[in-house]
């Protein structure tokens, strides 16, 4: 008899699939049969986890916004009494975990986010503002001379940065994890930086 646990983990499983097929391919050009195939079970199988394909890409795009949102959540809460910079710093620690281990959940959201029912697109952008504006109000403590607006222009344009990660190629070819890390966080902190200088 399976476990909640085990079947939590097969969901997890065919999500991960699902989301690089759907990157790879597109969503319609990937049928339930290619993803079950891929986790080792039959395409109807899938429906004892998912309503289909539909309940997949949802899943997907709320469910990292939601994650990202929690987690940020998170840093600020075990942050308290830090110096903000260092709070920015951990922000941004954080979506370079997103960016380079979900990559292919960025190629999706790029794609895919109009497939969604208008309930779950509406609230993927509610749970993103939501995200924005907590960033935005670490950069500006860090930068008080930022007006509102612009630190929030600055947010964008560093998500815009950090979430550039599908274009650099495949995760081979990178120079490495580590050093991509380094990189995509000192570029972060530089665009912040020449926010600040404006």
């Amino acid at each position: 008899m399976a476990t909640r646990t085990d079947a939590s983990t097969r969901r997890e499983q065919i999500l991960k699939e699902a989301a690089r097929l759907f990157a790879e391919r597109g969503f319609h050009g990937v049928g339930v049969d290619e993803i079950g195939a891929a986790v080792g079970i039959s395409g109807p199988g899938l429906y004892r986890h998912f309503a289909g394909k539909d309940a997949m890409l949802a899943e997907l795009l709320v469910g990292i916004s939601g994650q990202l949102l929690t987690g940020a959540r998170r840093r600020l809460a075990e942050a308290d009494g830090v110096a903000p910079g260092t709070v920015l710093d951990s922000l941004i620690e954080g979506h370079i975990d997103f960016a380079l281990d979900d990559r292919p959940l960025i190629t999706l959201h790029d794609r895919e986010l109009d497939r969604l029912r208008d309930s779950d697109r509406k609230l993927v952008r509610q749970l993103q503002r939501q995200y924005v504006e907590l960033w935005v109000g670490v950069v500006r403590e860090v930068y008080p001379e930022l007006a509102e607006p612009t630190a929030r222009s600055a947010v964008h344009s560093v998500f815009g940065l950090l979430n550039s990660t599908p274009h650099l190629g495949r995760p081979g070819a990178l120079p490495g994890r580590a050093v991509t890390a380094v990189l995509l966080h000192r570029m972060a902190r530089g665009a912040f930086g020449a926010a600040g200088a404006v």
